[in-house]
């Protein structure tokens, strides 16, 4: 079908199209408050998991807020900053590594709660530039005082609205630091990085700042402040139907208006693309499912595995193509790390021989892709998702016949896997897989060799005989059942807390 370019470009952009973009509806901006603002500050002390055995830190989160806001007014905290205080005892391993510098990269959990809703964010990507370790017999150094070290991580976060009048509060919770270490001369040290998680210490008052949030029922009415009693809260918002609410429809129409004019002056220039501070927010789901081993003979279960989302981290409408294109990414969480929870199954190893591992999926490198693909031109706006992760499996635990087989701390495979998983829906009527409402996602991966695998004797043969497929990629056929997002802009939303899904086979 032949569309005129510029007749696409009068017409609305449909924004309920792309999974991920059915959650726009609480996403846009509305104007921006006038209300005075507060600088929130919070100490905290948390427990790190190092691999010496666990270390207290002393964390600072600190942020910029209103002190109060309307119901379905975006909130954008503003300066952020998350200071992490490692003690000595912490950083000897990086003395041990010819470390001469260590930065980081903070995955913080805010729970934003009004009332007895909650949903909880994630503030991700926060980054804390190179700081230079303290001599291990130097008593003060790297900001911390008697050899700690303090890491100062910024960036931008995620935008919250609040869809109910009362105290709003932000709370910290779970945090994530991917600790990188550099030598004198400028390289990596071996190993380059450290994943540590931490846990709010016990018994502290983990408020970073309260909002008062105003109803829209009487604009002139005072805003409760914070310790005054909440009034009632409203109804429970219903799930999005159909488009945008009007301010976001004008903003659309202008952006349409403005890719007309470009098309009258370039007809060439058809893509556009809308600026993510608009519409990018974060999201937690679970997905469950199952993963076959063709050269076992058998399925093993997956999940339910915690997600958090960061969605529309991209946006391209290209009206001469009749397409939108949204990007978003993804990370798996279990109990701090990216990873998968790990699970047990029993399969028959050549046939005939049952054996029982414990199987780990951890994610390793940049967070998993999201992209979502939809064709504009039609009714329905059919759309297909694409799901991308580097993953990496490990074994332990392993039985045969009844027998346990000591494979050691470290039996995985000898390098990352892709695991691509697809997802084919439509807008109107809503069907079949929608990132935001979710849905069932299938696809393949093939196993690398493994490597590592035996305490006393090499059995890196065996598992990588057994178990991989390097080459034969439809030979591990993986389903998975994602459940609806529960957005952080909307924690009182139908779809929140976040429900664990029935994994289909």
């Amino acid at each position: 079908m032949t569309v005129d370019a510029r007749a696409a470009a009068r017409r609305p952009i449909h924004w309920a199209v792309g999974g991920a973009l059915v959650v726009a509806t609480a996403l846009v901006p509305s104007a921006e408050s006038a209300a005075a603002e507060q600088r929130s500050e919070v100490a905290l002390r948390y427990t790190c998991s190092f691999p010496s055995g666990p270390e207290e830190a002393a964390v600072v989160v600190s942020a910029v807020l209103p002190t109060e806001a309307r119901t379905g007014e975006e909130i954008r905290p503003g300066q952020v900053a998350v200071e992490v205080t490692l003690p000595p005892t912490a950083l000897a391993r990086f003395a041990g590594l010819d470390a001469a510098t260590l930065s980081a990269v903070a995955r913080l959990t805010v729970r934003n709660s009004v009332g007895d809703k909650s949903a909880d964010a994630s503030w991700q990507d926060l980054t804390a530039p190179p700081t230079a370790l303290p001599p291990p017999d130097e008593g003060e150094g790297g900001g911390g005082g008697d050899g700690a070290l303090t890491l100062t991580a910024t960036g931008d976060v995620p935008t919250v609205t609040f869809g109910s009048p009362g105290r709003a509060t932000l709370a910290p919770d779970a945090l994530g630091l991917a600790l990188t270490s550099v030598t004198e001369a400028g390289e990596p040290t071996t190993p380059p990085g450290l994943d540590v998680a931490c846990t709010p210490a016990p018994g502290q008052e983990p408020e970073l700042a309260a909002i008062a949030i105003r109803g829209d029922q009487d604009p002139t009415a005072p805003a409760p402040r914070p310790g005054e009693s909440d009034p009632a809260p409203e109804p429970t918002p219903a799930r999005p139907e159909e488009g945008l609410p009007p301010t976001a429809r004008e903003k659309i129409d202008a952006l349409s208006e403005k890719r007309r004019e470009a098309l009258e002056n370039d007809p060439g220039s058809c893509p556009i693309e809308i600026p993510p501070e608009w519409v990018m927010t974060t999201a937690e789901t679970y997905a469950a499912g199952y993963a076959n081993a063709a050269k076992l003979d058998g399925a093993a279960a997956l999940g339910p595995a915690f997600m958090k989302v960061v969605l529309n981290k991209r946006y391209i409408n290209d009206s001469c193509a009749s397409t939108v294109d949204v990007s978003s990414e993804v990370n798996f969480d279990y109990e701090g790390k990216r990873q998968l929870p790990p699970t047990k199954a029993t399969f028959l190893s050549y046939g005939f021989m049952p054996t029982t591992a414990t199987m780990t999926l951890e994610q390793v490198g940049p967070p998993a892709a999201i992209h979502t693909h939809t064709v504009t031109n039609t009714p329905t706006y059919p759309e297909e998702t694409t799901v991308t992760a580097q993953l990496v499996m490990r074994l332990s635990d392993v039985e045969v016949n009844g027998v346990p087989l000591d494979v050691g701390p470290d039996c995985r495979t000898e390098r990352p896997f892709e695991q691509v998983l697809k997802g084919y829906g439509q807008s109107y009527p809503p069907a079949g897989y929608l990132v935001a409402y979710g849905g069932t996602l299938t696809g393949y991966a093939h196993i690398p060799p493994f490597e590592g695998c035996g305490a006393t004797e090499d059995l890196d043969p065996i598992f990588t005989s057994a178990i991989s497929s390097p080459g034969k990629k439809a030979d591990n056929y993986t389903k998975m059942t994602q459940a609806p997002l529960c957005v952080a802009t909307n924690p009182e939303g139908p779809d929140c807390p976040p429900r664990k899904p029935k994994p289909e086979r």
